[in-house]
């Protein structure tokens, strides 16, 4: 029998500008171990990435922070909840760190709030692993479309975005889409409504769900920056996603042609039932690209 090897997590918060940021990071076997930044999605947190983490953690260095607004961080009662914000927190908590180099995982939330990161530091970017991270106008359904142009000021339009801080609606984010529902383990969306139901993190749900259009007009700047800096780049992208369709994941080849895509038969958090089909696709992109 070939000797099993498992990594060891460490489980830490950090100071960053009166946020308490939480995260998880594996100790390699090598020093010298590619890096690999995880940023999580809408309504999770770096919990999501604990398969992840035991199945590479080994071999590389994986980091997963929690924002503020999510997860076990702890931010002040006066945080302002926008995607500016969380990109700086984040962008502190990677100097904090000192982390001068990584391959950045960015899905859902982590798009934006990576994308931010590596237009004010590409030299940071070592690569990029893409998975449901939508960059682009065609990568949005008519459902996303629609939710984006919810206001706060118009009547009934917050408590659309309450209906979907509720445990159906949080449950329905991991089996939807899915080709088999029994893949997917139920503690994702349990511990993600946990976090939901705590004081104020609705609150801040709302906030983010509001400032969410400001994104929008990010897009042509992060799209220069990946014509301009073309960084190796793998998708993987779960074609049934009810937010971020399939049409998302093929926009980025149109900046980067190079790129590797891959289109998953599931659902948006694709990493629940096809972590073994994308685990050593990370793993490839990582020795390949790292050097």
């Amino acid at each position: 029998m070939a000797p099993l090897v498992i990594p060891r997590i460490v489980h830490r918060h950090v100071e960053v500008d009166g946020v308490q940021v939480f995260y998880r990071e594996s100790l390699p076997t090598r020093a010298d171990a590619p890096v690999l930044l995880l940023l999580h999605g809408f309504p999770s947190a770096s919990h999501q990435f604990r398969r992840l983490i035991d199945a590479l953690g080994a071999q590389y260095r994986l980091i997963a922070p929690d924002y503020p607004g999510f997860g076990h961080t702890r931010a002040p009662s006066d945080f302002a909840y926008t995607f500016d914000r969380l990109a700086d927190i984040t962008e502190a908590f990677v100097e904090q760190l000192g982390l001068a180099r990584f391959v950045m995982y960015v899905f859902d939330f982590g798009a934006p709030v990576g994308f931010r990161l590596a237009t004010r530091h590409p030299e940071w970017i070592a690569g990029l692993v893409v998975q449901n991270g939508n960059a682009y106008q065609q990568g949005l359904s008519k459902s996303a479309s629609e939710f984006i142009e919810l206001r706060p000021d118009v009547p009934g339009d917050e408590g659309i975005i309450r209906d979907l801080l509720t445990l159906p609606a949080t449950r329905g984010q991991y089996e939807g889409g899915t080709s088999d529902p029994e893949l997917v383990a139920p503690d994702g969306w349990t511990l993600d409504q946990h976090f939901l139901d705590r004081p104020g993190r609705k609150e801040a749900q709302i906030a983010l769900a509001f400032d969410y259009r400001s994104n929008l007009n990010h897009y042509p700047q992060w799209q220069a920056w990946l014509r301009k800096h073309t960084p190796p780049t793998l998708i993987t992208w779960g074609r049934n996603d009810p937010f971020f369709p399939e049409p998302g994941a093929h926009a980025y080849l149109d900046d980067l042609p190079d790129a590797e895509l891959h289109i998953l038969d599931t659902g948006h958090f694709a990493l629940e039932e096809n972590l073994p089909e994308i685990a050593p696709l990370i793993a490839d992109f990582l020795d390949r690209t790292w050097t």
